[in-house]
């Protein structure tokens, strides 16, 4: 053999050794990398995070870790991969406003795409996400090619959040607003009107059935108290329950009459005992009544409703009474 055969043959050789060497190069770096994925992913999935881009000229949508659809409930072949499809499940009353921020950052009206919002599951129920993304590629001209971003699915943290704020603003036992609630209420109540009326209502001989039938039976019967002022109050009322067998009605009208049909209906209606849980119980309500201008703090007309109530306790209970007496009030009404 001579030497040209002989330097072809080594060359051969030494090109196939690379060969193999960039081939289990290639195999361990192709193996680190899904690994890295693995992990990547399995992070991700812990925490309801999904990778996502866009193709912007087309509008087509990739999802890199998960199933497109498959926060919503969707597979792929109910819900197409797209921009439009996206769209279609944004909640009605966040639509605008997010594609508006979405568009914003395309458009180059915003450095970035960051909103939290609802989106509609296709059990009808509601999804909350935290959906972030920035324009990763563009053409030559300018023109936005690719989009990255991140798709998180806040969903029970919101509604930690909705409860908890439920729980600082809500009486637990029977869901009427609680002391903060009803008082911030009554601050809007003066913005907007500057004149209303405020109920300040004592239970007559809900101790004593307390005592005798037990806490449970009180609780229920608090309940049906509170079911029994919404819905004689009507959808304009704010209610509240301050704490034991207390509760305050806050109607938008300061006229007489409307005060007066509104006591005297609650007064009505427990003006016969009646069943509940089995056992025959007779109740009464001593309803004090203030009517309150833009001057007045929650405060100083619960205070006032609250010695109303007290005239009302000690002469005869089951009545109402305002706080002050003019022309057209009667200091005490009773059934």
């Amino acid at each position: 053999m001579d030497n040209s055969a002989e330097n072809a043959a080594e060359l051969i050789e030494q090109l196939q050794a690379e060969i193999a060497q960039l081939k289990r190069e290639n195999a361990n770096l192709t193996a680190l990398n899904r690994r890295a994925e693995e992990k990547l992913f399995a992070a991700l999935d812990g925490n309801g995070l999904c990778l996502w881009e866009q193709h912007i000229p087309s509008g087509n949508l990739t999802i890199f870790n998960m199933r497109w659809g498959e926060l919503l409930g969707f597979s792929r072949e109910e819900l197409a991969a797209h921009i439009d499809s996206w769209k279609s499940k944004l909640h009605p009353d966040d639509k605008d406003w997010v594609i508006k921020a979405f568009d914003d950052h395309v458009s180059g009206k915003a450095d970035y795409y960051q909103v939290i919002h609802r989106m509609l599951h296709k059990d009808g129920s509601v999804s909350w996400v935290s959906d972030r993304g920035r324009i990763v590629e563009r053409l030559a001209d300018g023109t936005p090619l690719r989009m990255m971003g991140s798709h998180i699915d806040i969903t029970q943290e919101k509604r930690y959040e909705i409860d908890l704020a439920l729980l600082a603003h809500s009486d637990p036992l029977t869901n009427l607003m609680n002391r903060q609630a009803i008082s911030q209420a009554f601050d809007g109540c003066l913005q907007s009107g500057g004149r209303g009326g405020l109920f300040f209502i004592d239970l007559d001989g809900f101790k004593a059935l307390n005592d005798h039938y037990g806490h449970k039976l009180g609780d229920t019967l608090l309940m049906h108290i509170a079911d029994t002022l919404v819905l004689h109050a009507g959808e304009l009322a704010h209610i509240a329950r301050l704490g034991g067998d207390e509760f305050v009605i806050l109607m938008p009208t300061s006229k007489v009459a409307e005060l007066e049909t509104l006591a005297q209906s609650l007064l009505e209606a427990y003006r016969q005992s009646f069943i509940l849980e089995g056992c025959e119980v007779e109740i009464g309500l001593s309803i004090g009544i203030d009517i309150f201008g833009a001057n007045d703090s929650f405060a100083e007309s619960c205070d006032r409703a609250d010695a109303a109530m007290y005239r009302v306790k000690h002469q005869g209970k089951h009545g109402y009474c305002f706080s002050v007496q003019t022309d057209d009030t009667n200091l005490i009404s009773r059934t």
